[in-house]
């Protein structure tokens, strides 16, 4: 299975990006998957996540309210929709299949990244 995450870009304070992970593999559908990020200079922080039965979803308290994951399993695709987002969004944004459900957040099977850049 590889997962690759899309949708990042440049966009102003306040504005919107969602974000994909696509994943390839018929298993895809049974993965907790998770977003994490990180930011010029930072560790590689966990942002969100959704389970895969019963479609339970988890954010850190900075992007409660402002994003939403989501998923399709028939097209293998996990979506991250930012809203009112904030210069300190920025960051290369990773989608993973979990280690495990629960913190520590972790993945086990990362894919590429994507910049999101939000300008000020």
């Amino acid at each position: 299975v590889q997962l690759q995450a899309s949708g990042g870009g440049l966009v102003q304070a306040g504005g919107s990006l969602r974000l994909s992970c696509a994943a390839s593999g018929r298993t895809f559908s049974t993965y907790d998957i998770g977003w994490f990020r990180q930011a010029p200079g930072k560790e590689r922080v966990f942002v969100a996540a959704i389970n895969w039965r019963p479609l339970v979803t988890y954010y850190t308290d900075s992007v409660k309210a402002r994003f939403t994951v989501s998923r399709d399993n028939a097209k293998n695709t996990v979506y991250l929709q930012m809203n009112s987002l904030k210069s300190e969004d920025t960051a290369v944004y990773y989608c993973a299949r979990l280690r495990n459900w629960g913190t520590p957040w972790a993945g086990n099977l990362w894919g590429q990244g994507t910049l999101v850049t939000v300008s000020s």
